[in-house]
């Protein structure tokens, strides 16, 4: 008699997309709970109740039997409470990045063109004479074969230097970019959340830096009444303090930060919606959230113009529209020669990425 027959079980279409269905909300609700995975399943199962998501052949027993066996959470084996792992933060920042910029293709040697040629990573269509001091890995050997052919003729053929010909590489230029996420309490105020958005684009940022510019540096910094750089993996669940704007300390961080790195693109992009009511001095702070305060927008200016002494621009995206906030930051750019873009929340990926994109600046030294 035949025994069973066991094999690996495969979901169905149905299944599956039960599954993605659900993801999609899990992962949306785990960024408004800090990474509380226990509280995200409890919403999405409100929201099931509500909406009826789910159905007899995939319900939310099974879509949490999938998120261990898929490695998307895991079981602390002391109080059994569950943790969102590595592969979760990833696919976060890679939703983000296809929210955000659309669906990127991973491309080049992760360098950023320019119109220059040089040492680089891409053959273009350009050909010139070889030079002593050319890179042999140039020589386009099929067109030198075919001039010693015609120079020399086939019988007797010989291969000289006045044969050889160089198709041209791109020269590719390298950046160091910070960026600054305003976490003071205003970005939630308001009846506004500011910080979501501002999480989705710098996760978007970071996956698109990975992806396709491998060779770039990205640091991420938050700034509030004090600033400290955070890891990337931090960037789904970080959160709004009941923090002044501490604008100085977060220049002078990133500042920092750039001059440790040894590639000499190096740029600043700092989102906020507010203006810097925030100093430290000795064990305390010097705080006013009424107006500009000329002592704190100095100081703020101060480093606006270290930055561009350092030729490092500053772009910033300011999440607001208010007249005085924009004239602060008139004088903040005009100080720096950097970049400043007024951005609704929906438009803020759109700002980020193209400036990332045309800020690529050309290695001339």
């Amino acid at each position: 008699m035949r025994g069973h027959i066991f094999s690996k079980y495969i979901p169905g279409p149905e299944e599956e997309k039960g599954f993605e269905q659900l993801m999609n909300l899990f992962l949306q609700l785990l960024q408004y709970t800090n990474g509380d995975v226990a509280e995200a399943l409890d919403w999405l199962n409100q929201l099931d109740q509500q909406h009826q998501i789910t159905n007899d052949s995939y319900g939310m027993g099974n879509f949490i039997q999938d998120l261990k066996d898929r490695g998307y959470i895991k079981e602390n084996p002391n109080d059994g409470t569950f943790a969102p792992t590595s592969k979760t933060n990833q696919t976060i920042r890679k939703k983000s990045l296809e929210d955000v910029f659309g669906k990127l293709k991973k491309g080049g040697k992760g360098n950023h063109a320019t119109s220059k040629t040089g040492v680089g990573d891409e053959l273009n269509s350009d050909r010139r004479k070889f030079s002593f001091g050319d890179s042999l890995d140039q020589i386009d050997l099929t067109a030198s074969i075919h001039n010693a052919q015609i120079n020399h003729g086939i019988d007797d053929f010989k291969l000289t230097e006045d044969d050889l010909e160089i198709r041209e590489k791109d020269l590719k230029t390298q950046t160091s970019t910070v960026l600054m996420i305003d976490i003071s309490h205003s970005m939630i105020l308001y009846g506004e959340d500011r910080i979501t958005p501002a999480k989705k684009v710098a996760m978007a940022l970071a996956e698109l830096i990975k992806t396709r510019y491998p060779k770039d540096t990205l640091d991420i910094i938050v700034f509030g009444n004090d600033a400290w750089p955070i890891e990337v993996k931090d960037l789904p669940y970080l959160q709004v303090g009941p923090y002044h704007t501490n604008t100085y300390a977060g220049l002078e961080l990133a500042l920092d930060i750039l001059r440790k790195r040894k590639n000499i693109n190096k740029q600043i992009f700092m989102i906020t919606d507010g203006k810097p009511t925030c100093l430290k001095e000795g064990n305390g702070y010097y705080q006013n959230s009424f107006g500009l305060d000329r002592k704190i927008i100095n100081k703020t200016l101060t480093m606006a113009a270290q930055a561009r002494r350092l030729n490092i621009p500053i772009t910033t995206f300011m999440i607001a529209s208010d007249p005085y906030l924009q004239k602060f930051v008139r004088e903040f750019t005009e100080t720096n020669h950097g970049k400043a873009y007024y951005s609704n929340l929906n438009g803020l990926g759109d700002f980020i990425f193209e400036d990332f994109e045309k800020n690529r600046k050309k290695n001339t030294r």
